[in-house]
Formats: C-alpha cells, sequence, structure tokens
C-alpha cells in the first residue's frame, strides 16, 4: 500500500508537471509538498491513501427523466445552453469508456419533498413546484443527491456522482429559476446528512466558474458547514467577495477564492494548497460534499478559465483523499454546470474515473 510519503511526492511530482512546468517558479512545488503535508496532519483515519472504512466502489444516479426538463430562452429569446444534451453526452461518454459499468446504481429518496421544504421558504416551493415537468424534475434531481448521501452513509459504496439536471448553487428563494437552478441542491443534501445520519460536519467544495451563492447564504453564519468555492467573482451573480469569511459563529467556514479569466491548473490548484488544505485540516468533516460544476474548464461557453481535464483528476483525487483521511472516503458529488458539451463530458469523465480509482 502507499504510504503518505508516497502521496505527497506523487502530488508534488504531478502539480510540478502542469502545462508551461518549466515557466513555473521552484516555490511551486515546495508550496505543494507543504500543502499536502499539513492535510496529512489529520487527526482521524489513515492519512491520504487508505480507510478503515470497508465501503467500496462508486454510485452513480442517473434518471433519463432529467433530459426532460427545458430552461426557458431568455427574455431575448435566445436559447440558454443548459440543455440535455448535455446529460446525453455525459452518459455516451461514460458509456464508451466503460465506467458506468463499474458503477453501483443508486436509487433516488423515494420523498425529498419533506427536505427541500425545510430549506425553501413556502413560497419558493409553491413558485418551482407549479413549473410544468421541470418541478417534479428538480424534486427528482434533489431526490437523487438525498439517495445518493443514503448509499454511502449505509456503506452501499465509498462514494457516488450524481449526473443531475437542474442544477441547485444559485437557488436561493425567489420563487422562480435562478442561473438555471430551482432548488439548492447541495445545500439541502448537507443538512439531509446532518439530520438523518448525524454527521456534524459537513464540507462542500463547489469548482464551478460561478460562485454558489446559494449554497453560501445557506450557511454563513453555520460553523457545521465548510464552503470553499473558487470562481470568477465578475461572472454571474456577481457575489463570491473573498472578504466575506461568514458571520457569528461561522466566521471562518466560508472560504471565497476569486480566480482571473484565463486561470490555469496551476492556478486553480495553489488555492487548495494555500487555503482549502489547512482549513480541511482544522475542521475535520464528516462528509465531503462536491458541486462539480465543468463550466470552469477550457472553452467553456459561460466562463473564461484555462483549466484543463487534468486538474479535475487532481481536484477529484485530493478531495477524495479529505474524505480518506477524515471520514472513511464518504463523498457525494453532484453536477452543476457545464456548458460545452463534448467538455462536460472529457472532464465529468475524468472526474468518475478519478472516482473509481482510475
Amino acid at each position: 500500500m502507499s504510504t503518505r510519503r508516497d502521496f505527497i511526492r506523487t502530488t508534488a511530482q504531478g502539480l510540478a508537471g502542469l502545462g508551461a512546468a518549466a515557466a513555473l517558479p521552484e516555490v511551486a512545488s515546495a508550496e505543494v509538498v507543504v500543502g499536502a503535508a499539513r492535510v496529512a496532519g489529520f487527526p482521524k483515519g489513515s492519512g491520504f491513501v487508505g480507510s478503515t472504512s470497508v465501503a467500496t466502489g462508486t454510485g452513480l444516479f442517473y434518471d433519463p427523466a432529467c433530459l426532460e426538463h427545458v430552461v426557458p430562452p431568455a427574455s431575448s429569446g435566445a436559447p440558454r445552453p443548459e440543455i440535455a444534451e448535455r446529460l446525453v453526452r455525459i452518459m455516451e461518454v461514460l458509456n464508451e469508456r466503460g465506467l458506468v459499468d463499474e458503477m453501483h446504481s443508486v436509487a433516488p429518496l423515494d420523498d425529498p419533498m419533506p427536505h427541500i421544504q425545510r430549506h425553501h421558504t413556502p413560497e419558493h416551493v409553491a413558485g418551482i413546484r407549479q413549473i410544468p415537468v421541470t418541478g417534479p424534475l428538480a424534486e427528482l434531481a434533489v431526490a437523487g443527491a438525498l439517495g445518493s448521501v443514503d448509499a454511502v452513509a449505509r456503506g452501499d459504496v465509498r462514494n457516488a456522482f450524481c449526473a443531475v439536471r437542474p442544477p441547485g448553487h444559485h437557488a436561493n428563494n425567489t420563487g422562480a429559476e435562478e442561473g438555471f437552478c430551482y432548488y439548492s441542491n447541495a445545500a439541502i443534501t448537507a443538512r439531509y446528512a446532518q439530520r438523518a445520519w448525524g454527521y456534524e460536519k459537513v464540507l462542500i467544495i463547489d469548482w464551478d466558474y460561478h460562485h454558489g451563492n446559494a449554497t453560501q447564504n445557506a450557511f454563513f453564519d453555520d460553523p457545521s458547514v465548510l464552503f470553499y468555492s473558487t470562481h470568477d467573482w465578475e461572472a454571474y451573480p456577481g457575489t463570491g467577495d473573498p472578504s466575506l469569511v461568514g458571520e457569528g459563529d461561522g466566521h471562518g467556514t466560508n472560504i471565497n477564492v476569486h480566480l482571473d479569466c484565463g486561470s490555469r491548473d496551476i492556478d486553480m490548484l495553489r488555492v487548495w494548497d494555500d487555503a482549502l488544505d489547512p482549513a480541511v485540516a482544522a475542521f475535520d468533516p464528516d462528509l465531503v460534499i462536491v458541486s462539480a460544476g465543468f463550466d470552469s474548464r477550457q472553452d467553456d461557453l459561460l466562463g473564461c478559465f484555462d483549466v484543463t481535464d487534468d486538474a479535475f483528476r487532481r481536484m477529484s483525487r485530493r478531495a477524495m483523499a479529505y474524505a480518506d483521511s477524515c471520514c472513511e472516503g464518504r463523498l457525494v458529488s453532484l453536477l452543476e454546470g457545464g456548458y460545452n458539451v463534448e467538455g462536460l463530458a472529457m472532464a465529468t469523465a475524468a472526474h468518475v474515473e478519478t472516482l473509481l480509482g482510475g
């Protein structure tokens, strides 16, 4: 079995070997080693590699009904890019690579509505439920996420990926769609994990190009949820000020990291070392949730980062390492954005391959 030292060495070599590695200063590799070493000092578990858990395998929640959801056109009449083909191509690529055959089907929770109602206002729920087709499908997306928590918590699988639409991290309480989102999937999932399974502390990692404003708003004063978001602060929805670190008892558990347009793999990964590693080490979560938005990938229609699939592999591996160190590998990943259909599928496959241990 690999040792922590092996993992730290591998991580350092991997980051130093990114893209324009020759242009990186010598300090980059040293920063990576320091960051990995901080996380390796977690008080629980057996470290980055290995776990005392007997759970194995990766769950998959997918329901073809999600393809029926249609986002209304913009006020100008122009179509919007949150389309069914996103999931169609994801599933095609996962099947082409044999990944679906390696995964375990996850059943949705039978009735997600009580958990949605605990999080959203009655007015918001009423507004969403009256939307034809999409209202029930927004509930299905939540049901898949909650069913995935159940599967991970029972030990049926070690981790799970939810190929769902609509996404959720912009959904506050307006009674309507916000940024393609209807219910706050990740936030509802975190609360469900706490109530249903007694997980006291939940880490949410949001690597979408856009700030997960609704997730932040749900836990801004709550010390039981550590929210970490990398995003372009100047993009929709215009939130994500890095100075906002939480308030009251939640001070320090909200981490916003702005990345400039054109940011590359090394930029995305370095802030994990600098900001997220020490925060997770101190927080010691019982469950890891990933808001997996792949519009942070290069060539996305709605993003301007230059992040490659390799970075998504590395971020996935690091998120799994947190889960291994703290909570017997428990991790649930929820699809958020990603609007270059082919790019989204490639990045998702890289993420899923990593969850499977590839």
